[in-house]
């Protein structure tokens, strides 16, 4: 059988703010994200098994970025906890807030980085992740292939 790629989109709103950035992404904001996810194997052979011809069940991948990814996420705000944002986090926290603490600077190549780590450890052995896509805006994306790292 060939290899064949399949892709789930999603989306979720998250809020962050960079750190000792020099632009206007210091202040907190917060962006509709939409991520992509591809991953490729081999359509299941085996014509008594329920999943019969697919790589892997579109409800299963949603299963899998849902609880790693758009239901930790959305409607979260995220910081750097290694940066004084971390009383900011503290603070909004103690009010009720959503927010995320991550070791990393939180922009869209980070974040998809992050999503990456989490989703490749809970897909099947058969299944690879072959690339995410993680839209901040109509204009602005960062993309991850598997083949590059």
């Amino acid at each position: 059988m060939n290899n064949i790629r399949i892709t789930k989109q999603f989306s979720f709103e998250t809020g962050h703010a960079l750190y000792g950035y020099d632009g206007k992404c210091k202040n907190v904001h917060g962006h509709s994200y939409k991520l992509s996810v591809t991953v490729i194997g081999k359509p299941i052979g085996d014509s008594t098994n329920v999943k019969f011809g697919m790589v892997i069940d579109f409800g299963d991948l949603k299963k899998i970025v849902k609880e790693e990814i758009v239901d930790v996420f959305d409607h979260a705000t995220v910081f750097n906890k290694n940066t004084p944002h971390v009383e900011l986090a503290k603070e909004l926290s103690d009010r009720g807030h959503h927010v995320i603490l991550v070791d990393y600077q939180p922009t869209s190549e980070m974040m998809i980085i992050d999503f990456s780590k989490k989703i490749k450890k809970r897909l099947p052995d058969n299944i690879k992740l072959h690339s995410l896509k993680l839209q901040e805006t109509e204009t602005s994306f960062a993309e991850w292939y598997e083949e590059d790292n």
